[in-house]
């Protein structure tokens, strides 16, 4: 019965089936007695393929995958090889126990390790995909970039958006700011006109798509411009970098902070190498650094001339050092002639040509980054406060707890004060009041603008922004042009501020016999500002009845429109007066503004104001009135 039963369980599997063949081959092959296995000796072959079955069930149901023949196959052995076993255990356990370890270590490493085919195959996919988008999206900038000149530029910028509206912002920036890199940091001088160029595209996306693009492409000049500085370079890439970061200021994309960090730091340095760079900077902007700080570029100078005398005598005997004074001091008497090589033409050809691209109404300079050196160097640990939305995962800079404290603090000392302006200046409501408190403690227009937006009203109560600032404006003893840039940020943020500002507007014209001289010209500064920055169109001036003009609106329309058309310049005069032409709504504004222009704006200036100032602006007046007729004759038609 016991054979009957073994021979069963050889049969129940397929290793005992091949074991029993082995066998047979084995008892009929001659060989000596003694090597021939008795019965009991050969029985730790079967127990040897029963712990395999059992190690192989075991695995097997790991990976949920049963075997119904093994199973029985198993049963069938365990009961039948249960005496064997019993008897010699010694022979079959050992080496099985030790496969059984191994197997399952081998089994928990590969656990660890694996990853699901389905899975593996997605993840290749969309790799290989984003790869290939890239690498596409890079042969197309790469392509427009290669045919960029003057007279295309307006095409492939138009491209250019278009590929930021259909592609990752991320990606087109990198994409963008690596070709350019690769394009003008090289170890010979590039020419002036094709850096230019380069930089004027970067401009006017950063004006039509978003300062991202300029702070991105900034961010990476400032840093390898910083690492190229610590690093003995032969080559002209730091002049190639330094041009970038000129020609990015000369287009408005960046504040003359920047600029000065970059000149301080030179200077304290001076080192011959240095010294070319201070010399080269200001070339391309001393002119315009004069225009827009000039103190801080006196200061500069100052600290140049003491460098230069405090200096070693190698460098004191040399020219450059006494060149780049000469530059200085030539650039604070605004003296051009004695900088040889400087050309301003070509900048201000390619800013007319910018202007004519943007497609924001401001004059470009609101959009420009005021950030230091310092921060664009930090911006991995510190973030970058400078982009709108820019997201920020480190740890925080300063515990908002004493944040709070300190800033509750601050406005406690200065409350007393304000509160008591604020109710000389009749603010009766707690909205009215909190606006007025900003107003009067903020740093500039742009830190006002964020405070008054972040307190967060609504509705009604964010009319009650544009209502304060404009009292306040006309409370002013003297022009504030604080308020003017204030208002012009706001009108150029959302549609509906624009909006409040002419109906206010409308409200003081109409009430102008009421108003003081001092509230009247402040109320003239500031629409000439909103007008000229295209923040307000002309059209405002509709609300006045032509036929019905009294003394205080002849007054008042008179200073509104000499002062635009003298501070102005030709180009934005052709601007401002054709928008006004195209509608035919406004045909009475036109002709009422053609007949005041003629013959109330000459014939008082004329009698007011000397030869010279009358010649301009009578040409002025004629280029306004042409403007105006520019598309009336395409109306009647």
């Amino acid at each position: 019965r016991d054979g009957l039963g073994y021979v069963l369980g050889a049969l129940g599997s397929r290793d005992g089936l091949s074991w029993l063949c082995e066998s047979s081959d084995e008892e009929e092959s001659p060989a000596p007695r003694e090597s021939q296995p008795g019965p009991r000796e050969s029985q730790p072959g079967p127990a040897e393929d029963e712990e395999e079955q059992e190690e192989d069930e075991e695995e097997q149901d790991d990976a949920s995958d049963p075997s119904e023949g093994g199973d029985v196959g198993g049963q069938w052995e365990s009961e039948s090889s249960a005496p064997e076993d019993s008897e010699e255990p010694g022979a079959s356990e050992h080496p099985g126990e030790e496969e059984e370890e191994e197997e399952e270590e081998s089994h928990n490493d590969n656990a660890t390790k694996y990853v699901p085919p389905h899975v593996r195959k997605v993840q290749e996919t969309l790799d290989d995909k984003k790869r290939e988008e890239l690498r596409r999206l890079k042969k197309m900038v790469n392509g427009l970039i290669n045919r960029l000149s003057e007279p295309n530029l307006a095409s492939i910028s138009g491209q250019m958006e278009e590929l930021y509206m259909s592609n990752s912002r991320k990606d087109m920036n990198e994409t963008l700011t690596d070709i350019l890199m690769n394009a003008c940091v090289t170890a010979v001088a590039m020419p002036a006109r094709l850096m230019m160029e380069h930089v004027l595209l970067v401009s006017v996306l950063h004006h039509n798509v978003g300062i991202e693009v300029g702070a991105h492409f900034l961010e990476a000049v400032v840093k390898k411009f910083d690492e190229l500085c610590k690093s003995d370079v032969e080559g002209k890439e730091c002049e190639n970098l330094l041009a970038l970061i000129a020609h990015l200021y000369n287009f408005h994309v960046v504040h003359s902070l920047l600029i000065f960090d970059i000149l301080k730091k030179l200077v304290s340095a001076f080192t011959e190498k240095e010294i070319e760079l201070i010399l080269f900077l200001l070339k391309n902007v001393g002119f315009s650094l004069r225009k827009d700080d000039a103190l801080a570029l006196k200061e500069l100078i100052t600290e140049a001339q003491k460098k230069a005398n405090t200096a070693d005598k190698k460098l004191q005997d040399q020219t450059r050092v006494r060149f780049m004074l000469e530059t200085m001091l030539a650039l604070r008497n605004n003296d051009m002639r004695k900088i040889p090589g400087y050309d301003p033409e070509p900048v201000e050809k390619l800013r007319k040509l910018q202007r004519t691209l943007v497609h924001s109404s401001g004059s470009g300079k609101e959009t420009q980054l005021r950030v230091s050196l310092e921060s664009l160097l930090s911006a991995d640990r510190v973030g970058r406060w400078w982009i709108v939305g820019s997201s920020w995962s480190g740890a925080p800079m300063i515990n908002e707890t004493n944040r709070n404290t300190q800033q509750n603090l601050q406005i406690g000392k200065v409350s007393a004060k304000i509160m008591e302006l604020a109710r000389k200046q009749r603010m009766n409501t707690d909205i009215r009041r909190s606006i007025f408190c900003v107003l009067m403690t903020s740093e500039d227009f742009m830190d006002a603008f964020e405070k008054l937006l972040k307190l967060g009203l609504k509705d009604q109560q964010e009319r009650e922004i544009i209502h304060v600032i404009l009292y306040c404006c006309l409370q002013e003893k003297t022009y504030n042009p604080f308020y003017a840039f204030l208002a012009n940020k706001f009108c150029e943020c959302e549609r509906r501020f624009q909006v409040t500002f002419q109906f206010s507007i409308w409200d003081k014209i109409r009430d102008l016999e009421n108003l003081s001289a001092t509230a009247i010209s402040n109320l003239v500064s500031l629409l000439a500002h909103l007008i000229r920055t295209k923040s307000l169109p002309l059209s405002v001036l509709k609300v006045i009845e032509f036929s019905e003009l009294d003394k205080p609106k002849v007054r008042f329309l008179r200073q509104v429109l000499s002062m635009l058309l003298i501070k102005a310049d030709d180009e934005e005069i052709s601007d401002i007066f054709v928008r006004v032409s195209d509608n035919p709504k406004l045909g009475v504004l036109r002709e009422g503004l053609k007949l005041f222009l003629t013959h109330f704006l000459l014939k008082n200036a004329q009698a007011q104001k000397s030869a010279e100032e009358f010649s301009l602006l009578k040409e002025r007046v004629e280029l306004a009135t042409k403007a105006l007729q520019a598309k009336e004759s395409k109306l009647k038609l």
